[in-house]
């Protein structure tokens, strides 16, 4: 292996050329205490900047041995190390200038959430990769050689040290990150053992600063559960934590207008993801299958079976195997409802505000001037109780203006000046004294077998030279290779894109932050998936429909759950790798939920 002088020579043989000649620097360096891979070098100064990554062993990294031992914990310990890294990048980017891109140092910047990113890795024995992105100096496209040595030799190395050779310090706060994670673990154990959808501890910080930030707002009232409503978790190191335990079935969330409705919803939604400290909804804990729906004006629908909703229309079309490429409100809604329950939702998550009206509810006045023969839609409230009780999938809804739902709740939350009430007897009183009762459950669920649905949307390869371009977002994604070793890092080079095959055909990819991206001639606009909160999930969700688009996965011989659960098998085994177009890792990608791959898909034009 090359070593650091090595780089600093080549630096300086290569200084004053044209920019093509930073292309001879791509390989493995030995930094003595870590080693720096130069995987892929820009074009020029104006291109996305050059992808690096580093290895550093566990005797240098110190990282200690409880964040190592298990996924969940590596995890924590991962996130932390990004956190610090993009930090120390943060302050070291753009000290060296030049054109375009020169200086820029940088990896990804997480939010509040810790999930899987490609720009960390901890093996079992302490060792990092750190994978990340520097701009290479150029005045113009003539390299400025002293400017590099300047990047390389002195910037990365004072980040690499700073930010993964820990402290005392450092090492207490990946402890810190690990306890957490075991304790977000316990919960969510603890939601099975206790029939639970969600549990929102006692002292939560849910309102967010404002609706553009994640962080906390100064001042919120902290969360106390109702009495009645209330659980007390034994978790391995914060102890006995009580929290509202909100119980599979049937749950309302009613109130005024800004008394916190959609803010608890939105701490539920998002609850299926861990928090770090600080965040104030790190013991805010959603089953990890749950998924928020709302209405979609305009999405395209794929041969799914809306019947068990909309049926008997006047064109005489058959729901059972519905498509279009311009749903209406109602329509979308009742499309994502049927592709969650394929996607292996168990609770679904619903805020009137954003619903489609005659999808939710259909008032008796409405029923007596419009007769049930003459409306094709069966409104969710004549279908969430047959849901749960034939089904078992629970529903969380937030509900302010219509009683609709009280006669088929198993319990109603009010939330008032963001303090939640356990009303449930309350309404049940009403509804005698006013002789409501439950609404009828309505027919057994006789949908097609969605799990057996074979979309037919993109062909395979094969298109004229204007689509095989190559580039696009390189970034890859996976988990977990095992960990008995790495998948590949600044020690062991290239990757293993030989073990998958190389392949002939690639499509562009172009990624629009968290609203969507571009796979060849196909778009997935993503903006109403409202539980992809990071666009590094966006990016690693453009890459896998990539991998699916060139597979030609998508030729109706595998049902989409078959393509769903290819893809992350190769993520099992391939790791990182598995995404990145030419077989090279790198940062900017983050792993979603197969719920929203599921989604991504099923929104494919």
């Amino acid at each position: 292996m090359k070593t650091d002088q090595d780089l600093e020579r080549q630096l300086t043989s290569i200084d004053r050329r044209g920019y093509p000649a930073y292309k001879g620097l791509r390989g493995a360096y030995d930094f003595g205490d870590f080693e720096l891979d130069i995987e892929h070098v820009q074009g020029d100064p104006f291109a996305a900047p050059s992808q690096l990554a580093v290895y550093v062993p566990g005797e240098i990294t110190r990282l200690p041995a409880c964040c190592c031992d298990a996924a969940h914990r590596r995890v924590a310990a991962e996130d932390l190390l990004v956190r610090r890294f993009a930090m120390e990048a943060a302050r070291a980017s753009r000290r060296v200038g030049g054109s375009g891109k020169s200086g820029v140092l940088a990896t990804s910047a997480p939010g509040p959430e810790v999930f899987p990113r490609s720009a960390c890795e901890v093996d079992a024995e302490g060792g990092v990769i750190l994978r990340f992105e520097a701009g290479l100096p150029a005045h113009g496209r003539t390299i400025d050689g002293r400017a590099a040595a300047r990047l390389l030799l002195d910037l990365v190395p004072e980040c690499v040290e700073r930010a993964l050779m820990l402290d005392d310090a450092g090492r207490q706060a990946a402890r810190d990150a690990a306890d957490l994670a075991d304790d977000q673990q316990a919960v969510r154990a603890a939601l099975q053992e206790q029939e639970l959808v969600a549990f929102v501890a006692d002292g939560a910080v849910l309102p967010r600063a404002s609706g553009v930030s994640a962080k906390p707002l100064a001042g919120a009232r902290p969360f106390i559960s109702p009495a009645s409503m209330r659980v007390t978790l034994d978790l391995p190191h914060r102890g006995r934590v009580s929290g509202m335990g909100i119980r599979r079935g049937i749950t309302l969330i009613v109130g005024g207008g800004y008394h916190g409705k959609s803010t608890l919803l939105k701490a539920l939604q998002e609850g299926v993801y861990n928090h770090v400290a600080g965040d104030g909804r790190e013991l805010v804990i959603t089953d990890a299958t749950a998924v928020k729906l709302r209405a979609e004006d305009g999405r395209a629908v794929h041969a799914v079976d809306i019947a068990p909703f909309i049926s008997n229309l006047p064109d005489g079309r058959d729901t059972s195997a519905f498509s279009t490429q311009d749903a209406s409100g109602s329509t979308s809604q009742a499309a994502s409802t049927v592709e969650a329950l394929e996607a292996g939702a168990q609770v679904l998550l619903i805020d009137e505000d954003t619903s489609a009206t005659n999808f939710m509810v259909r008032d008796r006045l409405m029923e007596a001037v419009v007769a049930a023969d003459h409306e094709p839609i069966t409104p969710f409230v004549e279908r969430v109780r047959g849901l749960w009780e034939q089904r078992g999938v629970s529903c969380v809804l937030v509900v302010g203006s219509s009683g609709a739902f009280f006669p088929v709740a198993d319990a109603v939350v009010q939330m008032d000046a963001y303090e939640a009430h356990d009303i449930t007897s309350r309404v049940r009183t009403v509804l005698s004294d006013q002789h409501i009762s439950h609404v009828e459950t309505g027919p057994e669920w006789e949908m097609c077998e969605s799990v057996e649905r074979r979309p037919r949307l993109v062909e395979k390869p094969g298109r004229g030279a204007a689509d095989r371009e190559h580039g696009g977002s390189t970034a890859g994604g996976g988990r977990d290779q095992g960990r008995g070793g790495r998948a590949h890092s600044a020690r062991d080079g290239r990757g293993n894109r030989g073990a998958r095959g190389e392949r002939d055909e690639r499509f562009k990819v172009r990624t629009r932050g968290r609203e969507g991206f571009t796979v060849g001639r196909a778009d997935d606009d993503l903006r109403f998936v409202e539980q992809l909160v990071d666009a590094d999930q966006v990016a690693a969700l453009a890459q896998m429909v990539r991998l699916v688009l060139e597979r030609g996965l998508l030729d109706g011989s595998r049902t989409l759950s078959e393509v769903v659960d290819l893809v992350y098998r190769e993520l099992e085994e391939h790791g990182w790798p598995a995404l990145a177009p030419y077989g090279d890792a790198s940062c900017g990608m983050a792993l979603p939920r197969k719920q929203e791959l599921f989604a991504s898909l099923n929104r494919l034009r």
